[in-house]
């Protein structure tokens, strides 16, 4: 590394962010690398100026943003003006639940009794055992543990966000919340919090994902849900939820259930997702007196990677890897790996890597996990992405299925196929890793929904 001094406004840079200094100043001065004046075809844009650059010497400080919704050039309000004094009001209500005594009680009381927190950091025994067997490592290897988000209530990590803004929407005087969900879960888990707090629910998805996830339709519909079909998958649901929000601002609340969207959309998932890092920080050295070596999440657009990530974002001997879905290969055009092989645009909001074409058109995603499903990622993931801070790779629809199957197999656990992204992963990860490395994964659902897509995939036999 150049010994040079880089300084922004005449403070000096974080160490880790020096790494490549043409780089750097194009995240943080607004630069553009690479077209990232492109706006898609979304809504068209009055966007408040950038601001100030962050300068803070903290790095887990600088890596939690501005406090307004930017990270580097990522993020912002890309809205009509229309939008702009709604999304101030959630900001400020957001804000100040924050701090609020009365509102964490609630919270917490609920997040304990209704949703099952916290949620377990499982020593996968037997599969570790499998990756010392095939590494045939001297040693002990790495020793993998899985957070179970899986076993939270309505089946995934989804919850802990919907209950959070549910109880936001209903301090906000909204009678009425709207939604989009892909593979389901999302929509499940915003109607049972809409339920126990007596909200109207409304949940968008795209019909080929109705089709697919037909058992998490019905749970959406028992829990009291209207489910609207939406022709296509998740980015056109999104779309079609923020044009219902739009024409009824005046009762109606739009839960965002992942880290994109226009501020504080993004701040908010992440901050309502960060519990489980934070139980992760507390479980491991319970466990083992110390901190984690490596965590492992998939990437749809960073809900539950960055409700592990956030926590430890400063803490620069934990690797943070996210895992994307390449589907069926990158060559192939059918994928959702925006970081590997996307651009920056604005879609839905804000500003972030997408997969767009040379004229700025959003392609179609594709994953046999739906809820990676989508063209873009969050603004926090992006920016952890350019300033190398986390790592990202790639798991094939057929990698995430093998992994699917060997977890049921080995631990009894059959794992949602967008986690299973996470646990593919391993095959390479762990031969690189030292003896007693301690690896954590986001198992950030259950596979009862996916059981009709396995059926289909896998071989009779191979499940015999």
């Amino acid at each position: 590394m150049s010994s040079t001094k880089i300084q922004v406004r005449g403070q000096p840079l974080p160490r880790i962010l020096t790494r490549n200094h043409r780089m750097i100043n194009s995240v943080l001065c607004g630069v553009p690398i690479k077209r990232h004046h492109r706006v898609s075809n979304a809504l068209r844009t009055i966007d408040p100026p950038l601001g100030s650059v962050p300068t803070r010497t903290d790095e887990s400080l600088f890596f939690r943003g501005d406090g307004n919704g930017r990270f580097g050039r990522f993020g912002g309000k890309f809205v009509p003006e229309t939008l702009m004094s709604p999304l101030r009001d959630i900001e400020d209500e957001f804000n100040f639940v924050l701090s609020d005594h009365e509102f964490q009680e609630e919270l917490t009381t609920a997040l304990r009794d209704y949703v099952g927190r916290e949620t377990p950091l499982y020593f996968a025994r037997r599969l570790t055992e499998h990756y010392r067997n095939i590494s045939q490592t001297t040693g002990g290897g790495p020793e993998i543990y899985l957070k179970r988000e899986d076993l939270s209530h309505s089946g995934s990590h989804k919850i802990n966000n919907a209950l959070a803004q549910a109880m936001i929407a209903r301090r906000l005087g909204c009678s009425r919340v709207v939604a989009a969900t892909g593979a389901g879960q999302h929509g499940v888990a915003t109607a049972a919090a809409c339920a126990k707090l007596s909200l109207e629910c409304t949940v968008f998805m795209g019909s080929t994902d109705i089709e697919k996830q037909s058992s998490n339709v019905l749970s959406m519909k028992l829990l009291g849900a209207q489910v609207k079909s939406v022709k296509g998958t998740f980015k056109e649901a999104s779309s079609e939820a923020i044009r219902n929000w739009v024409g009824n601002l005046d009762t109606t609340y739009y839960l965002s259930g992942t880290v994109v969207g226009p501020h504080p959309s993004p701040l908010m998932v992440r901050e309502f997702q960060s519990v489980i890092g934070k139980e992760t920080r507390r479980q491991a050295n319970q466990l083992w007196g110390g901190k984690p070596d490596v965590l492992v999440a998939c990437i749809g657009s960073g809900s539950n990677a960055l409700g592990l990530f956030h926590e430890f974002v400063g803490d620069e001997d934990v690797r943070l890897v996210g895992v994307e879905a390449a589907g069926l290969g990158l060559d192939s055009g059918k994928h959702s790996a925006t970081l590997a092989v996307g651009d920056v645009g604005v879609y839905h909001g804000s500003m972030s890597y997408l997969l767009q074409d040379d004229q700025g058109q959003i392609l179609k995603p594709h994953s046999v996990g739906v809820g990676l499903e989508y063209p873009g990622v969050g603004p926090e993931i992006s920016f952890l992405k350019e300033t190398g801070r986390a790592e990202f790779y790639t798991a094939t629809d057929e990698e995430a299925i093998q992994a699917c199957m060997l977890l049921s197999k080995l631990e009894g656990i059959i794992p949602a196929l967008e986690a299973s992204h996470a646990l593919a992963f391993l095959d390479k990860l762990v031969p690189t890793l030292r003896d007693g490395a301690k690896v954590v994964v986001n198992c950030s659902g259950r596979g009862d929904k996916d059981l009709d897509t396995l059926i289909q995939r896998v071989m009779p036999s191979s499940l015999c």
